[in-house]
């Protein structure tokens, strides 16, 4: 029956289809189902993220489980949550004796660690934390693809993105200050991409809360805004970004760092370049950026927010640091939202791939790229959890960590260092730091290890402080100060 039959019918006549859609037992009422219909890519993309979280948590957990810490960035991570949570600034004595993290890298929004470390205080809550934030980026990049592309071919995206190796090394290499910052991408460049251009000022502009170097990568995604909106909100957006690198890089970090300089401009090594141009053919920094469009079957190449890469491109191949130029850690996590909103812009657009049969046969490429090399990142050490994530130490790592009681000062070496944090204060053994009342290190991989070892080593450390073995087994020493 039609709109203009209803309203022209007889007084008293009633219609069968209004009746029971305002009935208010009946199971799908008309406001109800237009919005399910509204909702529903939200349905599947929230499926996806909470899967993901699932994978990635498992993963942290076994890791953790069997005390496999990558670094100590956990460690540095832990105490500066574990100072927010009460408050304080965050002096990480991991980094050196009275050191201020914000003085290392700019990052005051892991002030938000806080008040989740407060509730739950323990290092593993960040792991807890960063997958939950991967996670919600998996979640508004599946939502956007799902709307712009279809269900099935935004699904296959969202599981793409969701196995990026940039992800599972991210996950793989334990917390870092980058957690925040996918999300923040994806929520921006969802937005951009949408014309939500205040929603996408507002998410790209905290990324510079997040680590220095990404005000840069504000300014070219400032200039991108400016370029697909012809408004003056991107030059904006792009002079922030620029404008909080400057700050950072040359007021804020250098007052707090003991250097008085920022602390990772050597890195940069321009100079390099200059004399040696080929360096940029280095066979890693080849295949890192192979890998950045092989991900997305190479459509990431056919929209221009793939520019946004460059800034952290840049100063990861300018270094010479080695471990900058792979894929290895967290230093490609960044990148995926960009590369993958990249890919679905190139998908949406018409002249890109003309044919919908195209479009969904690119989308389960990308789907199956992702699961063929994740067999050959992190996550392919869940094919043989046992082999990869061995316990067979946890009993004396257990031990040792048993014999240092609470609330006393420990230099340690890495191994145990993130499961010490939270009830310590803790030292690195590899910096000058006062004499501790404990000292915990793993022997396993020396040969001749005296069962005092850990003391008479404290002790030359130290001179002057006497130190006895208060645990020692094949693994680990623990010595006390006398």
């Amino acid at each position: 029956m039609s709109t203009a039959k209803i309203s022209g019918a007889p007084t008293g006549m009633v219609d069968p289809t209004a009746t029971r859609e305002s009935t208010p037992g009946h199971r799908f009422p008309r406001n109800l189902r237009n919005l399910w219909k509204l909702r529903s890519p939200l349905v599947p993309a929230v499926l996806l993220g909470a899967s993901a979280f699932i994978l990635y948590t498992l993963f942290s957990w076994l890791q953790w489980s069997s005390y496999a810490i990558r670094s100590w960035d956990l460690g540095i991570f832990t105490q500066l949550a574990k100072d927010y949570a009460h408050f304080q600034a965050p002096i990480v004595s991991i980094k050196g004796d009275g050191y201020n993290l914000l003085g290392d890298h700019f990052h005051p929004l892991l002030v938000l660690l806080g008040p989740v470390y407060r509730v739950f205080p323990s290092a593993f809550t960040l792991l807890v934390v960063q997958n939950a934030l991967f996670a919600l980026s998996v979640v508004v990049l599946s939502n956007l693809a799902i709307k712009h592309l279809g269900r099935i071919p935004g699904v296959c995206l969202g599981i793409g993105y969701a196995l990026s190796w940039g992800l599972a090394s991210a996950v793989d290499a334990q917390f870092h200050e980058i957690a925040f910052a996918v999300p923040l991408l994806a929520l921006s460049l969802s937005a951009l991409l949408e014309e939500k251009w205040r929603k996408a000022w507002i998410w790209a502009a905290l990324l510079v809360f997040v680590k220095e170097d990404l005000g840069l990568s504000v300014l070219v995604l400032g200039l991108v805004m400016a370029h697909r909106s012809r408004k003056p909100a991107g030059l904006w957006l792009a002079v922030w970004g620029v404008g909080w690198f400057l700050l950072s890089t040359a007021v804020i970090l250098p007052s707090m760092n003991p250097s008085e300089s920022w602390a990772y401009s050597s890195q940069l090594n321009l100079g390099a370049l200059f004399s040696d141009p080929l360096s940029l053919l280095n066979s890693e920094k080849v295949a890192t950026t192979f890998l950045l469009v092989a991900i997305t079957a190479g459509l990431c190449l056919f929209s221009p927010l793939t520019l946004i890469v460059i800034p952290t491109l840049a100063w990861r191949f300018l270094s010479d640091l080695e471990y900058y130029w792979g894929q290895e850690w967290q230093y490609s996590a960044v990148l995926m939202p960009v590369v993958f909103c990249a890919a679905i812009d190139a998908l949406a657009r018409r002249k890109v791939l003309d044919s919908a049969k195209l479009r969904l046969l690119s989308a389960v490429a990308i789907a199956l790229i992702a699961l063929a090399l994740s067999s050959h990142y992190a996550f392919g050490k869940l094919n043989d959890a046992g082999k990869n994530f061995p316990t067979t130490h946890n009993v004396e790592a257990a031990n040792a960590l048993a014999a240092v009681p609470a609330g006393v000062t420990v230099e340690t070496d890495i191994t145990l260092m993130s499961y010490l944090v939270d009830r310590h204060n803790v030292y690195w053994i590899g910096n000058k730091n006062p004499a501790p009342q404990y000292v915990l290190i793993d022997v396993s991989s020396r040969s001749g290890v005296a069962s005092n070892t850990a003391a008479m080593e404290a002790q030359s450390r130290f001179p002057g402080t006497h130190y006895v073995t208060v645990h020692a087994d094949a693994r680990f020493q623990v010595a006390k100060r006398d």
